[in-house]
């Protein structure tokens, strides 16, 4: 059925996306153990993808204990999963519509800090719907994580999805604000609420494995020139993983053309050293009696 200005067609596609992606995600949480490499599962998941779907809507996340958003492995990492508060959050896209979900898997001993971002995200869904500022559904998402003794991360907030743009408005806060946006029936939102035991604040990291088209525009370089080739046509805007280029010395093409800014890079967002974070998120439609989870095949009135 349409909901709002959304066709029938847009409908079925953001649900199409959904149900890959909990396939993926599925499949992915359960290869998640110590002594895995990150790269296996992230190359496993967005192969997945590629199969099931149009493609990612962004590359797989795999933030570990401090990190909070924007980690992804390099082409070359080793890096096995250890002891570890593990964060995956994957993207699929159908013709563009995305859906965006995430998913944390605990080593740590501290199950209490993934409790906290699901019944964040539970009740979140539960205040969505048309009318309703998004400032209040912030307010639930904190006093849920407040109530387990933890915080918020307050600068990291969740966002509408749209075709080929997969960070659009309206902002979903972690945390009450007072003027916030009006939920409208037809919005497409990713809401991600995130715990931590740390200070409730990220900062950029030195890391970069992910990066966005900022504008077209001629290169002279020509590897930098293949990589533009390559992003133009396969990603369009979507955000791309640096080890999907298939071009020589890639990296240096994409510095070239960060240089001239023609790319952005999307640094891993960190919380303070030794602390820890957790996720969980789903992608909902706002109907107009509640809205409906396209990641989690739920209704909630």
């Amino acid at each position: 059925m349409s909901i709002g200005p959304l066709d029938d067609e847009t409908v079925e596609k953001y649900r199409e996306a959904g149900e890959v992606l909990q396939t993926v995600l599925d499949e992915a949480a359960e290869m998640v153990e110590p002594g895995v490499k990150h790269l296996e599962v992230a190359e496993y998941a967005e192969s997945r993808i590629e199969e099931l779907a149009d493609g990612c809507a962004f590359p797989v996340n795999i933030s570990v204990d401090e990190e909070a958003s924007h980690a992804t492995p390099a082409r070359d990492d080793e890096t096995e999963f250890g002891e570890d508060m593990v964060c995956l959050d994957v993207g699929v896209h159908v013709d563009g519509y995305i859906a965006d979900a995430a998913r944390t898997i605990d080593f740590t001993g501290t199950p209490d800090l993934v409790e906290a971002a699901e019944e964040a995200l539970d009740v979140a869904v539960d205040a969505i719907g048309p009318g309703v500022d998004t400032g209040t559904v912030g307010a639930e998402i904190e006093d849920v994580i407040r109530g387990y003794g933890y915080t918020p991360v307050l600068n990291l907030s969740g966002h509408g999805v749209a075709q080929y743009d997969a960070h659009t408005g309206p902002s979903i806060p972690n945390r009450g604000v007072d003027r916030g946006a009006e939920l409208q029936v037809g919005d497409v939102v990713a809401v991600e609420p995130f715990a931590t035991d740390g200070r409730g604040k990220v900062s950029e990291g030195s890391t970069e494995e992910i990066y966005g088209l900022e504008r077209e525009q001629s290169v002279r370089n020509r590897q930098a020139r293949q990589a533009l080739e390559q992003i133009t046509e396969e990603y369009r805007t979507l955000p791309f993983a640096a080890r999907w280029l298939d071009v020589p010395r890639a990296k240096m093409a994409l510095r070239r053309l960060k240089q001239q800014d023609v790319v952005h890079g999307y640094p891993v967002l960190k919380e303070e050293e030794g602390r820890l974070v957790s996720q969980a998120e789903h992608t909902v439609i706002v109907t107009e009696d509640g809205c409906e989870v396209t990641t989690w095949r739920r209704s909630f009135s």
